[in-house]
């Protein structure tokens, strides 16, 4: 987990809505463990936080009020900054979470969830995990489903990727094919073999990387 081993997870809020940011940040470092160390409105003062601050995760609003958060993507991606980011949005389409993703969003959010499922997004992406909203989950899948190079994918290996996009584990992506965990493992290889890597997060963006075409 990020953060030191007995200090909280220092965290950042970055969203144009002040009455939301501190309801945030107050439900946030009410749980243990978590330590909101500053919220923003907008990117600048955003960017001196984190320049000045340590700072585990960012919780990034996709619509800022004559801003859009991924700028903040492309300023931590430039300067190798280690902070994960879990982005929350009223709204987002394939394209946008597509665009997300390869700019170096960890995870991303719906704002409309309930507060167990955004804790439970907070935690997994501050652990290293990734999350992607599952109302997300299948228009994503729609518009990055196909692979035009080297292979494309069978059924089976698309189902088995899906639940990587997911966060699921193994034994769960096994649960919902009806399938062993031996079994998704081996599908899972011959993916990696397929697409030439080695792991399930170089997978993750191979699969959403522009080597895949949208489904007609």
């Amino acid at each position: 987990m990020t953060g030191s081993a007995t200090g909280p997870i220092s965290i950042l809020i970055v969203d144009d809505h002040t009455l939301f940011r501190q309801s945030l940040a107050a439900l946030l470092t009410s749980q243990p463990g978590l330590c909101v160390v500053a919220d923003h409105g907008s990117i600048q003062p955003a960017i001196h936080a984190l320049e000045t601050q340590t700072i585990d995760l960012v919780l990034l609003d996709y619509d800022l009020r004559g801003e859009r958060g991924d700028a903040l993507l492309e300023w931590l991606r430039e300067n190798e900054h280690p902070a994960r980011v879990l982005m929350v949005a009223a709204t987002l389409d394939a394209d946008q979470v597509l665009d997300l993703i390869r700019e170096g969003a960890t995870g991303i959010l719906l704002k409309d969830k309930p507060v167990e499922v955004f804790l439970e997004a907070v935690r997994t992406v501050a652990a290293g995990g990734k999350w992607l909203d599952q109302e997300l989950a299948g228009p994503v899948m729609t518009a990055a489903a196909r692979v035009s190079v080297p292979e494309a994918l069978t059924d089976r290996e698309r189902t088995t990727l899906r639940g990587v996009l997911e966060g699921l584990s193994n034994k769960e992506i096994g649960d919902r094919m009806r399938t062993s965990e031996t079994a998704v493992k081996a599908t899972l290889q011959r993916m990696f073999d397929k697409t030439g890597v080695r792991t399930r997060g170089q997978l993750i963006r191979i699969a959403l990387s522009k080597r895949y075409e949208p489904l007609p």
